[in-house]
């Protein structure tokens, strides 16, 4: 037993280092190096904005303002809602906000890559986009946003992502921890991957789509429960990199409950789960025929981090248990040193990943000093609640559901 546990605990963190090796570069390059600000747009595209909205009659006037607020020229911009099975004035009040306004109902296809799909198959605008950009109704835009991703389409990207912050970071430490994540990956990996010419992956919201892959595919064709991810690794798999632009800001609301919070992650759980059960075979076969980067980038970013982690825990934890019931001293001392080990391994590494994001990110983080510091000491609790989750997603059937939100205004510099 403790030749085999220790064997299995030495191969499992040695899968991991070599698995993520690559992005502890990352983090050493996004300290190194700034984002190179791209070129003057040659020409201002025409956009249509996309918003999914369900029941979100306190947040969609916010958006919709903050569009109606870009210093990009109005006459280039349509703002159109889906009212996605929606029992409240969310219509009504993106209607009197100025923006076009689509009805649906139907409650067998529900998610926002249903409520899409509609949504451009009955676009009520009259002048055809070059391209889309989808939020979702809790965000809010910098003042500059369509203008800085309006010279990442000018550059050639037919698909990009944005800087994602947070509308209530100091709220708790659940907020905080998503903040955290969002920030980071916009640093961190998204940025980055830019820097080094490989494709960014798309994560939830604040991000454009060429109307030509929309044409071609017919509309939106993701419908996976983490429709974002999917749409990142069929750009990969067929050979389309997705930009990133760090000077367009887009602002989102953060759940706040732990209750909330569990059912949105055990939505992503299960949706990383059905993606890779997709695709991760097409992305094994790019990385070994065309030894493709950004598929395996995309893959590690699917599924085997949480994968090992749970892995390691649980089998730490088993032996753990049968020591106990063998009642061998020596044996349960060595389960729960790995055990504790193990635990304060991942600790160490995720508090190091969310305290250099805090410091990197200072200025971006609208909090107090103290509540910046007291939440790099729990945002790696908050990624260890991902361990249940997990495993419950592997057993559990996971629909969508909305999450409520209340509403933050944003004043900008």
């Amino acid at each position: 037993m403790e030749l085999f546990l220790t064997s299995i605990n030495r191969a499992l963190f040695l899968l991991f280092f070599v698995l993520y090796f690559y992005q502890f570069f990352y983090l050493f390059a996004g300290l190194a190096k700034k984002e190179k600000p791209l070129p003057a747009a040659s020409r201002q595209y025409r956009y249509c904005v996309l918003i999914a909205a369900r029941n979100e009659e306190r947040v969609i006037a916010n958006l919709i303002h903050s569009i109606r607020e870009q210093t990009y020229p109005q006459a280039l911009i349509d703002i159109c809602v889906v009212a996605d099975n929606c029992t409240d004035a969310t219509a009504r009040i993106a209607r009197e906000a100025s923006a076009y306004v689509v009805e649906r109902q139907n409650a067998s296809l529900v998610g926002k890559g249903y409520a899409l799909d509609y949504l451009l198959k009955n676009l009520p605008v009259t002048q055809a986009p070059d391209a889309y950009l989808v939020f979702d109704a809790d965000n809010i835009l910098d003042p500059h946003y369509i203008e800085e991703m309006n010279k990442v389409y000018a550059a050639g990207y037919l698909a990009s992502t944005s800087y994602r912050n947070s509308c209530n970071y100091d709220t708790n430490w659940i907020s905080a921890g998503y903040a955290q994540w969002f920030l980071r990956e916009s640093r961190f990996l998204n940025q980055v991957r830019m820097q080094l010419g490989t494709s960014c992956a798309i994560s939830g919201t604040g991000f454009m789509v060429a109307a030509s892959i929309i044409e071609k595919n017919n509309g939106w064709i993701h419908h996976l429960l983490t429709e974002d991810v999917e749409f990142s690794v069929d750009c990969v798999l067929h050979g389309i990199t997705i930009g990133y632009c760090g000077r367009a800001i887009v602002y989102d609301e953060q759940p706040v409950t732990f209750r909330q919070s569990w059912n949105q992650r055990l939505r992503w759980c299960k949706g990383f789960y059905q993606v890779l059960a997709r695709y991760g075979g097409g992305l094994l076969h790019t990385i070994l025929k065309q030894r493709c980067f950004a598929a395996f980038d995309m893959l590690m970013a699917i599924a085997p981090a949480a994968l090992i982690s749970v892995s390691t825990l649980l089998i730490n934890t088993v032996c753990l248990v049968i020591s106990l019931l063998a009642e061998s001293p020596a044996l349960i001392t060595l389960c729960a040193d790995n055990l504790l080990g193990s635990l304060w391994g991942y600790y160490q590494v995720l508090f190091v990943l969310g305290a250099v994001t805090v410091v990197i990110e200072w200025k971006s983080i609208r909090t107090s000093a103290f509540k910046k510091i007291l939440y790099s000491f729990t945002f790696p609790l908050f990624m260890f609640t991902y361990v249940p989750i997990a495993i419950a997603a592997f057993r559990k059937n996971v629909t969508w559901s909305p999450i409520a939100h209340t509403g933050y205004q944003i004043n900008h510099p």
